[in-house]
């Protein structure tokens, strides 16, 4: 069925024999999708769609969305006529697996971002808004759809003009992008929203897992408080920038929060009401064809009512004028339009607009961002443009937030500004590239380096003098501080050597050494980091049977060094105590001097 029903979105029209049928699943697989890319985090004064916010910006191209709304529940209805069925519990049961999907989404926004307070039931009025819950939760055991749900072609036609971004991977089409999956995706936006929601190792906008998991991020990209209803409004309305969308998934949203159970999956009900159907809301009747809502079928006038000039006459009357068949209407075919060209389209080239010496230390955030402007082929700058920035190579920098995707529009100047950068703890370089969303020119490349953290002063903790007897052990430990500034310098590198001398800073072959897991000695470590207090402890010492002074130099990247003395030698031989016996002692001689 499924398979039958994709090829049935390329066609005009279905016989009306399977009209009633094909209806519902046509709605279902026709839903909306996540636009042209979806956004980066951005400042709030950007996040807020407005009435001019173009179509693209939104994350479903503004396209057409399911109208049907959730039954009026009254506890106790009155008893009159006309007062509505109400088909409450089977409108609030969901599919088993697409309800597991919503709240294992949930649960690890929770964990991820848990700011940003993202209820599953959201989702839920999202799926159900989008894609009647994967139409009505026809999924497999992983959560996969049966069949692929694609939305309309975004062609400009009534919909969003978002050109080809995948070569038609996701959505079949290499000319222009459709929507895909239950949450309805544009493989634009799936290229940086996509997720892994099942654990299987693929990013799948089919999987209701995955769509799931990116849908909420997606909502949580900004620094919104969805349980503010001013930020749940700005989410929603990002998803699609129309306040009857908005009222619409608020509507089930509250539906849902109500409460719900599970269903079987492949039981839900499918929708039947698109937003660009003029019997939106009504249900399918035996006249309505499966053809493509976002095409119109041409009128045709009504073979009924003759015109009046062609009027019959009477039976057996003598016509006035020998019958003669009209000549053909000349037709001569409407031209066909030229589309206006978008900002997108006139862009020829992106330039850097100003970013230099993109360097941090491991952990902080960068000083500048990275700044790109669009241009024409002449120079001119182009706003109102996508810009997607990703961050590329081995390494775990991001973007504020968490991300490694951004896009941002470019301003009246034609400058995008990616969001600010920070530093992971793997160092080395790495690449952001900047590209055009909606339009094959080649990126723009920036160089970013992560370095290590630095310290410019190490301490000794310890005040002992540390000494060993030739063979012995150590009893006390190393310990040391840094800091940066007189400041703290926690998780920064700290080499130990235990050098020849200070005219030979060269690892020493004898004297004192550290152990490895082995035993075996060894007299340079490295990969010691200090602690959140700026502290590190080296292991225990060891002394070979080499008496002698030595010295353990410690190093730091930003140019720190201490050196502490050890000292290997036998102990001292004791003093003997004074005795006290009597009879060692001197004895008393006698006086020669005469007495008086």
């Amino acid at each position: 069925m499924a398979a039958h029903f994709d090829r049935r979105l390329r066609k005009a029209a279905v016989t009306t024999t399977v009209a009633a049928v094909a209806v519902a699943a046509l709605s279902a697989s026709q839903a909306p999708d996540v636009t042209a890319d979806g956004n980066g985090r951005q400042t709030t004064s950007d996040n807020v769609p407005t009435s001019d916010t173009p179509a693209a910006d939104s994350a479903t191209g503004n396209s057409p969305y399911y109208t049907d709304l959730p039954p009026l529940n009254s506890p106790s209805p009155a008893p009159t006529t006309g007062t509505p069925t109400s088909p409450g519990s089977s409108e609030a049961g969901i599919p088993a697996t697409v309800l597991d999907a919503y709240k294992k989404a949930e649960s690890e926004l929770r964990r991820a971002k848990p700011g940003c307070n993202l209820p599953w039931q959201l989702l839920a009025a999202i799926g159900k808004v989008e894609s009647g819950q994967a139409r009505g939760g026809r999924v497999d055991a992983n959560g996969t759809t049966i069949g692929r749900i694609i939305g309309p072609q975004l062609d400009g036609n009534g919909f969003a003009l978002i050109k080809d971004t995948d070569n038609g991977v996701y959505d079949g089409n290499s000319s222009y992008d459709n929507a895909v999956g239950p949450m309805q995706f544009i493989p634009s936006t799936w290229a940086w929203a996509g997720r892994d929601g099942n654990g299987d190792g693929k990013e799948d906008p089919n999987n209701v897992y995955d769509a799931a998991l990116a849908a909420g991020h997606y909502l949580c990209r900004y620094d919104w408080d969805l349980s503010v209803q001013a930020d749940l409004n700005r989410a929603i309305l990002s998803y699609n920038n129309s306040q009857d969308y908005l009222n619409t998934v608020l509507s089930w949203l509250e539906h849902y929060r109500k409460g719900t159970h599970e269903i079987p999956d492949g039981t839900g009900s499918l929708p039947v009401g698109r937003s660009d159907d003029p019997n939106t809301g009504a249900s399918p009747t035996p006249g309505r064809t499966g053809a493509n809502p976002g095409s119109r079928a041409p009128s045709t006038p009504s073979p009924s009512t003759p015109p009046a000039s062609e009027k019959p006459t009477k039976p057996g009357s003598p016509s006035t004028k020998p019958p003669t068949d009209p000549a053909p209407p000349t037709e001569t075919p409407a031209p066909t339009p030229t589309p206006t060209p978008t900002p997108t389209d006139t862009v020829h080239h992106l330039e850097n607009a100003g970013t230099r010496g993109l360097t941090a230390t491991a952990g902080d955030t960068f000083a500048k961002r990275i700044s790109t402007r669009a241009e024409t082929k002449a120079g001119d700058a182009v706003g109102k443009v996508r810009i997607r920035f990703t961050v590329l190579g081995d390494t775990d920098a991001t973007f504020t937030g968490g991300e490694k995707v951004a896009a941002v529009t470019t301003n009246a100047s034609g400058v995008a500004v990616a969001p600010a950068l920070v530093g992971g703890e793997q160092t080395g370089a790495f690449t952001v590239r900047a590209t055009v969303v909606g339009r094959t020119v080649p990126g723009l490349d920036y160089k970013a380096t992560v370095t290590e953290r630095v310290a410019d002063t190490l301490t000794s903790t310890g005040t002992k003098e540390l000494t060993c007897t030739p063979g012995g052990e150590f009893a006390d430990q190393v310990e040391v501080k840094a800091t940066l500034k007189g400041a703290v310098a926690d998780k920064v590198a700290v080499t130990a050597t235990l050098i020849k001398s200070d005219a030979d800073p060269v690892e020493n072959d004898k004297g004192p050494y550290f152990k490895d897991a082995d035993g075996k000695a060894v007299r340079t470590l490295t990969g010691r980091q200090t602690d959140a207090e700026g502290l590190l402890r080296l292991p225990k010492l060891y002394a070979d049977d080499t008496e002698g002074t030595y010295i353990l130099r410690l190093t730091t990247p930003g140019g720190a060094t201490l050196d502490i003395t050890l000292k290997v030698a036998e102990p001292a031989e004791p003093t003997p105590a004074p005795s006290t016996d009597p009879s060692t002692a001197p004895s008393a001689q006698p006086s020669t001097e005469p007495t008086a």
